[in-house]
């Protein structure tokens, strides 16, 4: 495992220059590689300065995320335990290269982790897409996992994505350069990642956001696990019961209103599963940690202490 000293947290070495420039840190804190079997190179933030069970904070799958998604929990929490925020495979400063992306690479990636770095039980901290990995996590390696909170998760909305061999066609027809090298230069430009913010947002959209969702998405290598995401092959199918349904460990979900995805089998789901439970955290459109970071953090702690009275 190799380690990135403070002084590079704005220019690592042996970062690429892509359009967007040299990829600055998501986050001020320590920064380190982890060699994994599954994910390949995996980059990651921590400060460990504090004693008391890890936390570990996952961030989303689209167009232009990476561990930034998850800064206003890790400045929170840092200080008072150990805090870790990954980038997940293909996002970030982590390995970015041309393979199959998968939710059980996702899952298997975030398990080596756990294993290798944080070796001991931890309060995981997921957003949206990012939640399903993490609860896939929670039963590949249930002693690793104390609690899950999940964020604006993805697999309670009464929509169905593609998935399988209709996924498959897409991103084959996604896979052709010139049409997904024109899709994602769109999709990635500053006023489609103005657009996007603008749905997730009831205010002001932080400049920073912008900015670093604009970088990370003009990195070498930076189109291809969201292709894999936009043909829908990221997202497992019916995970309300064949992942979140298995979970053991307590659960708790934030949500209010989202413009991507809706809630619709939340309640339902709620009321045949007694490990679960979840607080609205409004005004709010799926950002919640950077729209109401108060609101979120308190909601948390008040559940990770019914969780320790338990």
């Amino acid at each position: 495992m190799d380690s990135s000293s403070d002084s590079s947290l704005l220019h690592p070495r042996g970062a690429a220059r892509g359009r967007g420039g040299v990829l600055p840190a998501a986050i001020a804190a320590r920064r380190h590689d982890l060699q994994t079997e599954h994910g390949g190179r995996i980059h990651y933030y921590t400060d460990d300065s504090a004693a008391g069970r890890p936390l570990v904070l996952v961030h989303s799958v689209n167009a232009a995320p990476s561990a930034f998604e998850m800064k206003p929990l890790f400045e929170r929490y840092r200080g008072q335990r150990p805090v870790y925020a990954l980038d997940l495979p293909g996002f970030g400063h982590s390995d970015r290269s041309d393979r199959r992306y998968s939710p059980r690479l996702f899952a298997n990636a975030i398990v080596d982790f756990l294993e290798k770095v944080v070796a001991k039980p931890c309060d995981l901290v997921a957003f949206s897409l990012g939640c399903e990995f993490a609860a896939q996590t929670a039963l590949t390696k249930p002693d690793l996992i104390e609690s899950l909170v999940l964020i604006s998760p993805t697999g309670f909305s009464a929509r169905r994505l593609p998935t399988g061999r209709a996924a498959e066609r897409a991103h084959k027809v996604l896979s052709v350069p010139v049409l997904n090298d024109g899709l994602f230069g769109l999709l990635t430009s500053r006023p489609s990642i103005r657009f996007f913010y603008s749905q997730a947002f009831h205010g002001a959209i932080p400049k920073e956001m912008i900015d670093y969702a604009y970088a990370t998405a003009h990195q070498p290598g930076a189109k291809y696990a969201p292709l894999y995401f936009l043909s829908g092959q990221l997202f497992t199918q019916n995970a309300r019961e064949t992942v979140y349904g298995k979970v053991t460990q307590p659960v708790l979900v934030l949500y209010d209103r989202d413009p991507n995805i809706d809630f619709h089998e939340l309640p339902d789901f709620l009321g045949r599963h007694p490990n679960w439970r979840a607080e609205r955290i409004a005004p709010t459109r799926g950002l919640l940690q950077w729209e109401q970071p108060d609101q979120t953090a308190a909601a948390i702690d008040r559940f990770w202490s019914a969780h320790q009275a338990a």
